[in-house]
């Protein structure tokens, strides 16, 4: 097949840009496209026996539809799932289903199997697509289709589903499942690393086969967890044999790189560092990908907020925070919003309903909307991440911001972290409770911080945040919060053990339990030993 020249490539996207930011511009009605949506939706739902048993017909309204389904989460479809991974035909969805994300959440719990259907890897492919369009749009250039294009994502290798036979199901990485099913002309003239590459499951020989090609390859884009950019930088830096920070200044490396993409995580723990690595002229582009949907994308300035992609085939609904209860979740569909009934400054539990047969199906996100005209929104959390042990309603993101605001005002460079509550206990003689902070420091922090010193500006930055926390501490509720600063590789040696080390895993950063701080109590016994 005839290469086609970048020039010409670059000149499609320019108008495939053009064309993208005409839409944005003229704000293309993002409620009637969420109608379309859901009347597209609905025949096809009514063709799975599930939702067919549960009153979906064809024709039937948003009213209706919101009546007689309830809300769902993964434990409720499980049991379905189970059956679409056996091969029956028209569970969920029409037809039967052979992949599979495979996805454990940020929480400690089981691992769930996505669904992952045709219809679904359309939306996947329109919605990526068009995320890096809308980069182009609110740059004004399409010069990143003249390199290639790097994306750190999961193994492209697919395991066969054992219990599925003899019907062939797979499961992997979301990411590598879209790898394979990219459009043909992104494989071909701008994916990286790679279909061989692609197929490496362990990380840090993926990491090392990476660092080996990306060598004289003119990279325009990046994309990755933030954490494995840096361990790439660093290995880049150590083959090059150069002490530099920034890619660009390395031999045989990346001078025209112009944007990396990131989302998944909050790159905010890792900014400064990411930066000093990239370069000042290296533009961020965050997204809002999940192995249910490809939910949002920077449209605007990233204090705006994201854009929700309301026009790639999955319908939304908002369930206020301040109604939310995870133990009556089947009552409370009558709660939720669609996208015309949002309020800006909201926190809301994420309900979508996609092509893949996932009705009513809460994400567990928790998002905010900057406006809603255009609807922005960000991420604020997990419905089950946050620290209400107490009662003091502290959410994953005050949390995040709270840390980075000392950090960067002391100097201190983290690696990584996680917050529990200590309860009262009357065998330790303590009568109240408080937070437990686990921080690992990034090796080489100059100015290295004391526990104590630590807690007392987090305990300052959370009470100027948050108005429960600050009540509950000054009623006396709750005592000054403890920082643990914990020896590197903990955190590592926690995720290895739980699987989730490369690729889009991610650290839970607070829990209203001590699962999670317990086991960290044991990854640190075992990093001393």
């Amino acid at each position: 097949m005839l290469a086609v020249p970048r020039s010409l490539l670059k000149f499609g996207a320019g108008l495939l840009s053009a064309r993208e930011s005409g839409r944005l511009r003229r704000s293309a009605d993002p409620r009637g496209q969420q109608d379309s949506v859901f009347k597209g939706l609905i025949p096809r739902l009514a063709g799975g026996w599930v939702w067919a048993g549960a009153g979906v017909e064809e024709g039937m309204g948003y009213q209706a539809f919101r009546e007689k389904v309830q809300l769902q989460t993964y434990e409720t479809l499980a049991p379905h799932i189970e059956l679409m991974k056996r091969g029956d035909d028209g569970v969920l969805w029409p037809g039967t289903c052979q992949l599979y994300a495979v996805s454990s959440g940020t929480t400690a719990g089981r691992t769930k199997y996505i669904p992952v259907t045709e219809p679904m890897l359309a939306h996947f492919r329109k919605a990526g697509l068009n995320s890096i369009l809308w980069y182009t749009a609110r740059i004004g250039k399409s010069d990143i289709f003249q390199g290639r294009h790097l994306f750190l994502g999961g193994s492209t290798s697919l395991v066969p589903i054992p219990e599925s036979e003899p019907f062939e199901a797979y499961s992997g990485d979301l990411s590598g499942i879209a790898a394979l099913n990219m459009p043909g002309w992104i494989e071909r003239h701008l994916y990286e690393p790679g279909a061989e590459i692609a197929q490496i499951a362990d990380w840090p020989s993926k990491i090392d086969a990476i660092t080996e090609r990306a060598m004289g390859v003119d990279i325009t884009l990046l994309a990755g967890i933030p954490s494995w950019v840096l361990i790439l930088a660093e290995a880049m830096r150590t083959r090059a044999s150069q002490g530099s920070p920034r890619i660009a200044d390395l031999q045989g490396y990346w001078p025209n790189l112009e944007c990396y993409v990131h989302g998944g995580v909050p790159v905010t723990p890792f900014q400064d560092e990411l930066r000093s690595v990239l370069g000042p002229n290296v533009n961020f582009h965050e997204v809002y990908p999940a192995s249910e949907a490809f939910v949002a994308a920077q449209d605007a300035e990233a204090a705006a907020g994201l854009r929700l992609m309301t026009n790639v085939g999955v319908f939304y609904e908002f369930l206020p925070m301040s109604d939310y209860d995870e133990a009556r979740l089947p009552t409370l569909g009558g709660r939720t919003v669609p996208l015309s009934g949002v309020s800006a400054g909201v926190d809301y539990a994420l309900v979508i309903t996609t092509p893949a047969g996932l009705a009513r199906y809460v994400i567990g996100d928790i998002v905010r909307f900057e406006s809603v005209k255009p609807p922005r929104l960000v991420y604020v959390g997990r419905t089950r991440l946050q620290l209400s042990a107490f009662g003091e309603h502290v959410i994953e993101k005050e949390i995040t911001d709270a840390l980075m605001n000392v950090c960067r005002r002391n100097g201190w460079s983290i690696t990584n972290f996680h917050v529990a509550p200590i309860f009262a206990s009357s065998s330790t003689g303590r009568v109240r409770g408080r937070h437990e902070w686990w921080v690992e420091l990034k090796a080489g922090t100059i100015l290295t911080p004391t526990g104590p010193v630590m807690a007392v500006e987090l305990d300052q930055e959370l009470r100027r945040m948050n108005e429960d926390y600050d009540a509950k501490r000054e009623g006396g509720a709750l005592d000054p919060p403890f920082v643990r600063l914990v020896m590197p590789g903990v955190f590592e040696h926690w995720m290895r053990h739980h699987g989730k080390w490369g690729g889009q895993n991610k650290m839970p950063r607070c829990r209203s339990d001590r699962i999670i701080a317990d086991e960290l109590g044991g990854a640190l016994q075992f990093a001393k030993d």
